[in-house]
């Protein structure tokens, strides 16, 4: 189906083709017939498959088609991580381009005065997390009184970040269900996210694409099976051998993972790590050199596993096989978007292995086994050149010895600074006296001066 053959209007079909996109995708194909007409929906699909352009196209055809000022906003997507919402943000005004609505994004770790700013001098459509969005709400920065369009994009992530609370309160506030549209849309819709939809919702219209293959027809999937102390050998393997333009290297917890970044970097593969504990302007900052290119490897837990779209991701790697089996999905699903083609590499260790029949029965496929020859195992350059013991450097020092190492005791200590004690005046040169010698190591004794004491000798 072609976007033209859609009651789309103009303003909106003239931003899809400056966007390159010419005909629907199939999760598009069959929601845009249904919310175009304002009916709420509810849909499921892969990831990647373009569920973020079908609910920015209704929102604004819905927006134009109602024109009214308004110094309120009057449209909400609501996003659980700051770079969904970030996606989300940069395709709306992409889409709108040319409708003239002004989009603000709304998430923490920023600068909170500057989107406090925005929210007072008028924002039409707000994109943003839960927990600042009630900030500013509980503040009375903004108002929820005039929203048209509601969308809620990974629901059920919502549920597994425990924002539901959060949530309910900001869907408590909005006009009543059936004087807005509702739109919610994610990967997977479990039962608990349904009866959200039908608490929230005014009677949504459930559409699945493609239920039976929860994973992308072309990401190619592969898995191995090793040790743990093997699997970094086996990483610096796979990396070489097939030559990974830009990978996503997804491992479940923050500490491995900035373990697993100094070894690639020691081995030659500059990479980042993107965690909840990274500052959100380095979080951008690390996504957008990904993104162009500079960035050859991307480490990420899996608060990058949703909602992020980066052309051209060649490979995904699971170094860590998720413990959800809804992750895996979310995981794979970084590579082959939009159409293209990608490889999914799992490596299940001793504890992975326990997660893979969970992982294989939901996605209802088995994950095709590759069992690594001896040469794919690569010996771990920084376990293997560097010294075990600050002696080892020191005897390997040109001019060194065996002894060079070994600890000796100084033979002379730091200067000291003199104390008036020590200093001898001028006069004690002349008197009959010899004077007291500075202490070194063990005090000597020294016999009283007679009458023929001559003074000491300068040296």
């Amino acid at each position: 189906m072609k976007f033209e053959e859609l009651p789309i209007p103009e303003p909106v079909l003239r931003a899809i083709a400056e966007a390159g996109f010419s005909a629907c995708t199939p999760i598009q194909e069959q929601t845009l017939p249904i919310t175009l007409t304002g009916t709420d929906i509810a849909g499921q699909a892969q990831t990647g498959t373009g569920k973020t352009a079908a609910f920015l196209i209704s929102l604004f055809t819905r927006l134009l088609a109602n024109k009214h000022p308004s110094h309120q906003p009057r449209a909400l997507i609501l996003a659980p991580t700051r770079e969904l919402v970030v996606q989300i943000e940069a395709d709306a005004k992409q889409l709108g381009a040319h409708c003239g609505f002004a989009v603000q994004a709304i998430y923490g770790g920023v600068d909170y005065m500057k989107q406090k700013n925005a929210l007072l001098d008028g924002a039409d459509i707000i994109v943003g997390t839960p927990g600042r969005l009630i900030d500013y709400l509980k503040q009375k920065i903004y108002s929820l009184k005039d929203i048209e369009v509601l969308v809620i994009d990974e629901a059920d992530r919502m549920f597994d970040l425990g924002f539901i609370a959060d949530l309910r309160f900001i869907l408590r506030r909005l006009p009543p269900f059936e004087k807005r549209q509702n739109m919610m849309f994610s990967a997977t819709l479990n039962p608990r996210v349904m009866e959200l939809a039908y608490e929230f919702m005014n009677s949504p219209t459930k559409v699945s694409v493609t239920p039976e293959s929860m994973t992308a027809e072309r990401v190619e999937q592969l898995l191995f099976h090793c040790s743990r102390k093997e699997k970094f050998s086996l990483l610096l393997g796979l990396l070489r051998r097939d030559g990974m333009a830009r990978t996503m290297i997804f491992i479940n917890t923050k500490r491995e993972a900035e373990h697993l970044h100094n070894l690639l970097n020691a081995n030659g593969f500059p990479c980042k790590v993107i965690s909840g504990d990274v500052e959100q302007r380095k979080r951008m900052k690390i996504l957008d050199d990904f993104k162009d290119g500079s960035l050859p490897i991307l480490i990420a837990t899996d608060v990058a596993s949703r909602g992020l779209h980066i052309d051209g991701v060649s490979h995904v790697i699971n170094y860590d096989l998720p413990q959800d089996c809804e992750d895996y999905v979310h995981r794979i699903g970084r590579t082959a978007r939009a159409g293209a083609e990608g490889k999914a590499i799992s490596l299940a260790d001793e504890d992975g292995a326990f997660f893979l029949e969970a992982i294989e029965e939901y996605i209802k496929a088995k994950i095709p086994t590759e069992w690594a020859d001896d040469d794919l195992y690569v010996l771990d350059y920084v376990r293997t050149a560097r010294p075990k013991r600050v002696q080892d450097i020191k005897r390997d020092k040109p001019g060194g010895s065996r002894d060079a190492g070994k600890s000796r005791r100084p033979t002379s200590g730091p200067p000291k600074k003199a104390t008036p004690a020590a200093v001898k005046p001028p006069a004690a040169a002349l008197s009959g006296e010899a004077p007291k010698k500075k202490p070194r190591r063990r005090k000597k004794k020294t016999t009283p001066a007679g009458d023929n004491a001559q003074p000491p000798q300068n040296q």
